[in-house]
């Protein structure tokens, strides 16, 4: 079976990024965090900190018993946003990027001869040569080649950092079986429970799985999928549909505070309006969420007419949050997020009959989000937002990139 699918994933990205682009801190131990507070976690390690056993998710005052001397650096998302369109720019050069899946992560599909495994190993050893010299040696990726694109991302995780694994259907299944099940994209801690409960604990016993164990453990055709990836299938993802936007925010300490915190979801509510607004959706679903510290986390959700109105959506978040739990002393909002789902796209969308002032103010709306392209988000914003219009910055999500025309921030220090 032919080589289909090349997986790129830049090692450690973000502080991969930090270490580009700030001289001093290559060759040391950072952390890349959201906030700067002992109470949040590392959105990523350099491998110098990786050696003393910190990870993603490692909380900073741990991460401090564990690598003393370990730095700390607030993210930037914007500069790594622009990194990764240069490093995209380069390997789009080398060969056509099919699918982007994540801010360090994409494929490219092999054609033609590139499918060969001679062509495409010197393939992938020329991406590689043309990033270190364009970019230089610190935004290293890993390389997965493989029949499937799920057996290529595998590949890619295999061999960090500065990786390059194949994953021929002549090294299938054996070449798995070292790897945990946690290990395969898409098994995550409920899933490996119930393969568990089926007697499955090794990736060895899942491969030799039957089609119909496989159906039965996942409820559905998606087993039947899963067990065809394994064994080199190229079965093609189904089409995904957009369900949310939203927005949340780890609250710094200074403003861990009631009235702060509802000032920094209004400001959540602004930037996720207008993204809906942007990508051309309506909503009919708003959930609000909060994470106490001393307390049990609190979440409500509020169901309208369609609306894209940031005035209307403000109202019913008001309304939520009046109905907020009494807090006990010293209790404190920890974390607070704002979705909006029951997504409506535009084409699709007729206006109530009823609905006359958010009808009216959609032109101020666009006018806005005009000025705020330009000025960067925040130029403009309703009061609600005023004690937290310098918080909740740009976040890089998992599987999306952000867009620094639609969501740059306006630098608040100026």
């Amino acid at each position: 079976m032919a080589l289909n699918h090349l997986f790129l994933d830049f090692n450690a990205f973000f502080a991969s990024c930090e270490q580009h682009l700030r001289p001093e801190l290559r060759g040391k131990p950072i952390g890349v965090v959201a906030v700067p507070a002992e109470t949040t976690c590392c959105l990523a390690a350099s491998y110098e900190a990786k050696a003393h056993g910190v990870k993603t998710g490692t909380l900073v005052r741990e991460a401090r018993q564990m690598c003393p001397g370990m730095v700390f650096i607030e993210a930037r998302p914007a500069e790594y946003v622009r990194l990764h369109e240069a490093l995209a720019e380069i390997i789009e050069r080398q060969m056509h990027i099919e699918a982007v899946h994540s801010i360090d992560e994409l494929s490219c599909r092999l054609t033609g001869r590139w499918r060969e495994l001679a062509a495409a190993r010197a393939l992938a050893a020329q991406i590689k040569t043309a990033l270190r010299k364009e970019m230089g040696p610190w935004l290293r990726c890993s390389i997965g080649l493989a029949p499937n694109l799920f057996l290529a991302k595998t590949a890619s995780d295999m061999q960090k950092p500065d990786g390059f694994v194949v994953l021929d259907t002549s090294d299938l299944p054996q070449a798995l079986h070292k790897l945990e099940l946690r290990d395969l994209c898409g098994i995550g801690p409920r899933l490996e429970k119930r393969l568990r409960l089926a007697g499955i604990a090794t990736v060895a016993q899942l491969t030799a799985a039957g089609r119909r164990q496989m159906r039965a453990v996942w409820g559905g055709v998606q087993g039947e999928r899963y067990w065809a990836r394994l064994r080199g299938a190229d079965v093609p993802d189904e089409p995904t549909r957009k369900t949310h936007i939203g927005h949340s925010h780890v609250l710094p300490p200074d403003l861990r505070r009631e009235p702060r915190a509802i000032a920094v979801l209004h400001r959540l509510l602004q930037k996720a309006a207008m993204r809906l607004r942007d990508q051309e959706f309506f909503a009919r679903e708003l959930s609000l969420s909060v994470d106490y510290l001393g307390a049990d986390d609190w979440g409500v959700a509020a169901h309208f007419d369609p609306t894209q109105d940031t005035v209307e959506l403000a109202a019913i978040m008001d309304g939520l949050w009046a109905h907020r739990p009494t807090l006990a002393p010293g209790v404190r909002p920890l974390r607070v997020g704002v979705t909006l789902s029951g997504l409506e796209h535009a084409r699709d969308h007729t206006d109530s009959l009823f609905a006359t002032a958010p009808g009216r103010r959609a032109t101020l709306m666009r006018a806005v989000d005009k000025l705020n392209r330009l000025y960067g988000n925040g130029a403009i914003y309703w009061a609600t937002a005023h004690e937290a219009r310098a918080a909740a910055p740009m976040r890089i999500a998992f599987n999306r990139i952000p867009s620094l025309d639609l969501e740059k921030e306006t630098d608040w220090k100026q």
